[in-house]
C-alpha cells in the first residue's frame, strides 16, 4: 500500500488518511457508475415509450386500413 505521495504508510494515522482517501474514492466512483446508469435506464424507459407509441400508431392505421379494404369491397 502506498500513500498520498506514494511511500508507504508509516503509523497508524497515516493508514487511516490512506484508507479514508481510497474509501472515498470507491465511494466517488460508485456514485458515478449509480448515476450512469440510472440515466441509461431513463433513456431506455423513454425509448420505450416511444416504441409502445409507434406501436400504437401502426396498429390505429392498420385499422383504419382495414376498414377502408371492407368498404371498398
Amino acid at each position: 500500500m502506498d500513500g498520498a505521495d506514494g511511500t508507504p504508510p508509516q503509523n497508524t494515522a497515516d493508514l487511516t488518511a490512506f484508507v479514508q482517501n481510497l474509501l472515498q474514492q470507491m465511494q466517488g466512483r460508485f456514485q458515478q457508475m449509480s448515476d450512469s446508469i440510472i440515466g441509461r435506464i431513463d433513456e431506455m424507459g423513454n425509448r420505450i415509450d416511444d416504441l409502445e407509441k409507434s406501436i400504437g400508431e401502426l396498429i390505429q392505421q392498420a385499422g383504419v386500413d382495414e376498414k377502408d379494404e371492407k368498404a371498398a369491397a
